[in-house]
């Protein structure tokens, strides 16, 4: 039953309209005061508004706006009695859906609402019909038909609509940015570009103004003002990537905007308020960074109201043959070489290895493969840099007394640490970035490991 309200300072008028549109299977409840009307618009559903152009207490044109305010997507009618024309067209202009002269007959306010009902209509059928379309072109980048992904992106498609924070886990290269888009693409707050920033890759001192923005004169580069990313991102949604890697301090301040959606550049003194919808991402466990004190256990849950956990590429190899044809056809068209069959042992051998590197490893490896591929024929030859790595695992020694998959892994990451610094002259920052990691998570191995 539709829920109207009508708004008109003659309490007789009103009376008489909401007693015969009541009949007429309408929830009607009528207000002679356009401030009270205004508070139950705050606090009810109403589909339309009716409401008289001129009354003493507040005239049409502005109770149109304040209404509009409250809820934007109200469809609001306006009475015109002579003389008010002008203003009744001038009502149409700032939103409202039409008007009506009085004097009217009951049965011409009556047509007028069904036809807004039948335009109501159509707006909610167009709106079921966009958001599905959204849905399925904002998860077009998330490919595979597993079960782990079809499951993943059943929750992308429930938590996206809802204004919660969200943490997505997985390790490096399973598309951790992808699924932080695909929810922004399908929330409320797509009409804006999301925002991203890698907190690894930023260095600790240049973070808090790349996040928080400063003033003028706050420091010796700060030479202008400058807005920081929960600004920009205002309205919009901020996606921190390996959030794990945020310093403490950071930590603390992130908190403080969480729970009060306020910001305050480096320098200044007044806060700013922004509306920012959080999505943060890490490959690191957190829980176990809470325990040893790296990671604030009160951030960790206000940011963890959803979780999704991409599964790594070797849980999900039924997904590697699409995969593989997705990446051929993307590269063949960026580099223009036709494009390739691809043996069934091409197939077969990407599905024994372990991809510690992921979608992202398989993706590049890929393009490599294409650029040698000098025939029609897509070959296991042609990913020869996979098949040296495979080999490396194969001169991993096994102590048959000490059968332990963890000694082993932390044997071969101190060993590929030893080699990766090896490699860059003992550079750090270099090996981060060869290795693939922060430069923060490196300096805890190193330690970890007892490495000189």
């Amino acid at each position: 039953m539709p829920k109207i309200l009508f708004v008109d300072d003659d309490y007789e008028f009103t009376n008489m309209l909401s007693t015969y549109i009541s009949m007429e299977g309408y929830d009607v409840e009528s207000s002679n005061s356009p401030k009270s009307a205004l508070n139950l618009i705050k606090n009810n559903n109403y589909d339309f508004v009716i409401t008289d152009i001129r009354m003493p207490e507040m005239d049409g044109l502005r109770f149109l706006q304040e209404a509009l305010e409250i809820k934007r997507d109200l469809t609001v009618i306006v009475m015109s009695a002579y003389g008010t024309y002008e203003t009744a067209i001038e009502a149409v202009k700032r939103g409202a859906y039409d008007y009506i002269s009085k004097p009217f007959k009951p049965e011409e306010l009556l047509l007028l609402l069904k036809k807004a009902e039948e335009r109501e209509s159509l707006k909610r059928e167009n709106n079921r019909l966009r958001m599905q379309l959204k849905q399925e072109s904002g998860l077009d980048n998330i490919i595979g038909n597993s079960f782990q992904i079809q499951e993943l992106k059943e929750k992308i498609k429930r938590v996206s609509p809802l204004d919660v924070t969200v943490i997505i886990q997985g390790e490096s290269g399973t598309g951790k940015e992808l699924v932080a888009r695909a929810i922004h693409d399908l929330s409320k707050r797509s009409e804006h570009p999301i925002v991203a920033i890698n907190c690894a890759a930023i260095p600790e001192n240049l973070i808090e103004s790349e996040l928080f923005g400063h003033a003028r004169g706050a420091f010796t580069d700060a030479h202008t003002d400058r807005a920081g990313l929960f600004e920009e991102a205002n309205n919009s949604t901020l996606f921190l990537d390996e959030i794990g890697e945020l310093p403490l301090n950071l930590q603390t301040k992130l908190l403080r905007v969480i729970e009060t959606k306020e910001i305050r550049r480096i320098g200044e003194t007044k806060d700013r308020k922004v509306d920012v919808r959080i999505i943060a991402a890490t490959s690191r466990n957190l829980l176990d960074d809470v325990k040893e004190g790296r990671f604030r256990e009160d951030l960790y849950y206000r940011l963890n109201v959803f979780n999704l956990v991409i599964p790594p590429l070797r849980e999900r190899v039924d997904d590697i043959p699409i995969l593989l044809k997705h990446f051929v056809l993307k590269f063949c068209k960026k580099h223009n070489i036709r494009e390739p069959v691809i043996e069934k042992a091409t197939i077969e051998f990407l599905t024994t290895l372990r991809w510690e590197g992921n979608v992202r490893q398989l993706e590049n490896a890929v393009e490599s493969a294409i650029i040698l591929c000098d025939s029609g024929t897509l070959a296991v030859s042609h990913f020869s840099q996979l098949k040296a790595r495979t080999d490396e695992y194969r001169d991993i020694e096994i102590d048959e007394k000490d059968m332990s998959l963890n000694k082993a892994v932390a044997k071969f990451e101190r060993n590929f640490i030893i080699k990766a610094l090896a490699a860059v002259n003992g550079n750090r920052t270099k090996a981060a970035q060869l290795l693939n990691i922060s430069h923060r998570t490196l300096l805890y191995k190193i330690k970890e490991y007892g490495i000189k």
